[in-house]
């Protein structure tokens, strides 16, 4: 097998080559220090500036008014699954949640064990294939939070508008698309992502919060899960994931350098177009999973004619340098992420093999 050329991977996923290249030129002496950032200690005033920076890069990157605490916390989304119900969700209170996939399920049933979480729409019925139009959803008043997740990385759905929660707090996973597109920060009072999609590796989620918001969190958790904690020490209340925020830090500042968000978002919209193109001219032998309005732009899900054809693919993708198109374990089918650190080449390259594939194996 030919080494991986091209990178898919649904997270995981691709770094710009810039910043694994930096990480590779710094890694064993950091700064003049001696050491590796790996060595490093978390109250060493090295790791403060690059800790510190990364906070500031990210604020900036997102137009984050300081109003916003931006906390870096340990055990990715699905620990945030249970500390958003935790903090958000008193008793007599109800929470609302948008279910448009695994994980916004997954988000519900953790809400269930902390207090009154309801579904308030769901598409499971015709298999997650769409979001939510604008209006369709009315939140009660009343309700505690809105829980939402902007990207559907299984099945391959986006929401491309900001739902509208009124005067209730809005609530997102942001996992898959964080720093894919410019953000409305002010519609929100809570968003997480976990790093290993677009902002860098695994082993860092970063939580923002609206001040107002936090200062009426419950507390009734461990200090290092507490976000009121977390947000009065700058993340450093206890040992942070060092490396993992290092990276981000570098994510962050190689973005700034090549245009903000507003760069990103119209690279990452030409690619999903040249895509999307090419499944909507290959005559119906590659179907899209996701209905078209409702398509992401960070996952790009299709099948092919039948599941051998399917399995043909991916070992001939493998074999010509694609990783990472394999479908989710509980869908299957096809599914080619397109990160911020997925180049345009990668992409082109990709829809030329699939030209190539379908004129060898069209029934």
């Amino acid at each position: 097998m030919l080494p991986c050329r091209h990178n898919f991977n649904p997270g995981p996923a691709a770094l710009p080559p810039p910043v694994l290249e930096q990480v590779q030129r710094e890694l064993l002496d950091f700064e003049g220090s001696g050491m590796s950032i790996l060595e490093m200690s978390h109250r060493d005033a090295v790791y403060e500036r690059v800790h510190n920076a990364a906070i500031a890069d990210l604020r900036t990157l997102l137009g984050c008014p300081e109003e916003y605490a931006i906390l870096f916390m340990a055990g990715g989304a699905a620990t945030q699954f249970d500390l958003v119900p935790m903090h958000l969700l008193p008793s007599g209170r109800h929470a609302a949640y948008l279910v448009t996939g695994l994980w916004s399920e997954m988000a519900l049933r953790a809400g269930r064990k902390w207090g009154d979480a309801r579904e308030v729409w769901s598409s499971a019925a015709t298999g997650y294939d769409r979001v939510p139009e604008p209006g369709e959803v009315r939140i009660h008043p009343a309700a505690a939070y809105l829980h939402y997740t902007s990207n559907n990385t299984i099945v391959g759905t986006q929401f491309s508008e900001v739902p509208d929660a009124g005067e209730v707090p809005l609530v997102c996973d942001m996992s898959s698309d964080l720093l894919s597109r410019p953000l409305a920060l002010a519609r929100f009072g809570l968003l997480y992502a976990s790093a290993q999609k677009n902002l860098g590796i695994a082993g860092v989620t970063v939580v923002i919060i609206h001040r107002p918001l936090l200062a009426r969190c419950q507390s009734r958790m461990p200090r290092p899960l507490d976000y009121a904690q977390m947000a009065a020490t700058n993340s450093l209340l206890n040992t942070p994931p060092v490396f993992a925020i290092y990276v981000l830090g570098l994510v962050a500042k190689y973005q700034l350098a090549h245009g903000g968000l507003p760069a990103v978002a119209a690279q990452n919209t030409e690619k999903a177009a040249l895509l999307y193109a090419a499944l909507e001219h290959s005559g119906g032998f590659y179907r899209g999973c996701a209905q078209p309005q409702h398509r992401s732009q960070m996952n790009v899900t299709f099948r092919l004619p039948t599941p051998e054809l399917e399995a043909r693919f991916l070992a001939a993708g493998a074999q010509a340098g694609f990783a990472g198109l394999g479908g989710h374990r509980s869908v299957g089918g096809i599914r080619a992420s397109l990160y911020n650190g997925v180049s345009r080449v990668a992409v082109q390259a990709l829809v030329e093999f699939m030209q190539e594939f379908q004129h060898k194996w069209r029934p």
